[in-house]
């Protein structure tokens, strides 16, 4: 399933709390999956005495863009499955605290 294509359903609740849908989880879990293997390279490079520089920064950026992609997905998936949907719950001002509070906007 490529990143795209997530397919956004409902999820059940667990414990009375929403949970993150299985596509989204999926996907953000390869994503970070894929940014561990890039630390692990740069940690590895930098036991080195030869490492360049660039080749860490460029390492650092796949980093960063591995997580970026994994907060968009994380974002849009609870965007879609919870906010969306948070006045029909009765829970749209929780819903919208919780998300600033997320982002750091208050």
């Amino acid at each position: 399933m490529s990143d795209a294509n997530i397919q956004i359903h409902a999820p059940q609740p667990h414990d009375g709390r929403l949970c993150m849908p299985e596509a989204a989880r999926s996907v953000v879990r390869r994503r970070l999956a894929i940014a561990r293997g890039h630390l692990e390279s740069i940690l590895h490079a930098l036991e080195k005495h030869d490492t360049y520089c660039v080749d860490v920064l460029r390492q650092i950026k796949a980093v960063q863009g591995a997580l970026e992609k994994a907060g968009q997905i994380t974002l849009e998936s609870h965007l879609r499955a919870h906010v969306a949907t948070a006045a029909e719950r009765g829970d749209a001002e929780t819903m919208v605290e919780e998300l600033m509070d997320a982002l750091r906007y208050r």
